[in-house]
């Protein structure tokens, strides 16, 4: 018998079928279930759960109870996923009713064959690095990490800011900018890519440097490795400026200086027999596909 932890958020009701079938074949195989309390909540007012099915919540939440998570929605529901898993090594994996999912990249409509891997064991482990970010002032607490990026972004003004970035103690630029965005492989397909980033494959050791919207054309993003340590300040019109981590949003000072460097701990992402992040990335972004054909 698997025991899974079930996380969700808010999702339309087109796909009220479908979810009360998730839950019925999970059920129907002999899993042991405990699903977030606000979605089981959630879905309790759309229609009805069988079987006895446990609940959760941020306090309450012990990964070394769990065998393996599973996250319905997008990806943000998956980054938000990895706030409970924290350092715990629970395996997770994304069954999607977003729109695009590259983390939750599961379609629903295939979801017998893939819990039918997932109750059997017959996946495998994808270890995804993650960024941790480290201030005097304990921002964001224990949730200081992020598996796709932090950004730096402007707040309170529509003047650009000014961000000096530092790479294992070497200035490397001073970026006038709408923000600044260091990302991980798993987040090159994120925000970094509707910037102008590079997409670069999971498990590569690199660490993304993308800026938003810089006044200089010719700043582009950079690679480096993910053993550097980075140190960014910020400095410009507004006394507040916005750093986030993934989907957490903290304001900050320009006397805070922001230390960047890559997490002691992965998040263990599931994946399933014929998929793989190339696979994945054809399917999303067309790659191949011509309509005249």
């Amino acid at each position: 018998m698997k025991t899974i932890a079930i996380y969700g958020r808010e999702f339309s009701e087109e796909y009220d079928n479908i979810i009360a079938r998730f839950f019925d074949y999970l059920i129907s195989n002999d899993a042991k279930l405990c699903v977030f309390a606000p979605f089981k909540k959630l879905i309790e007012s759309r229609f009805e759960l069988k079987g006895e099915i446990g609940t959760f919540d941020k306090a309450s939440f012990d990964a070394s109870k769990f065998e393996l998570m599973l996250s319905i929605g997008g990806d943000g529901t998956m980054l938000d996923a990895t706030t409970f898993i924290k350092d715990s090594g629970l395996p997770v994996l994304g069954m999607n009713t977003g729109r695009l999912g590259f983390l939750s990249s599961i379609d629903l409509n295939h979801m017998e064959e893939a819990l039918a891997q997932v109750l059997s064991g017959s996946f495998m482990l994808d270890k995804r690095q993650l960024l941790k970010v480290e201030t005097d002032y304990e921002l964001f607490g224990d949730e200081n990490f992020a598996l796709n990026e932090l950004t730096v972004h402007k707040k309170e003004t529509q003047s650009m800011i000014t961000i000096h970035a530092y790479v294992n103690g070497k200035l490397l630029n001073t970026y006038w900018a709408d923000g600044l965005i260091i990302a991980t492989p798993t987040g090159s397909t994120a925000y970094s890519l509707s910037c102008g980033g590079p997409i670069i494959l999971p498990n590569s050791g690199n660490i993304i440097i993308t800026p938003v919207a810089p006044h200089n054309l010719n700043v582009r993003s950079v690679l480096i490795s993910d053993e550097s340590v980075i140190t960014l300040k910020v400095e410009g019109r507004s006394e507040h400026f916005l750093v986030s981590l993934d989907s957490r949003s903290e304001t900050i000072s320009e006397n805070v200086v922001l230390t960047v460097s890559k997490s002691e701990f992965e998040i263990n992402l599931i994946r399933l027999k014929n998929h793989s992040f190339l696979k994945t990335l054809r399917n999303k972004l067309h790659w191949g596909y011509d309509k005249r054909n």
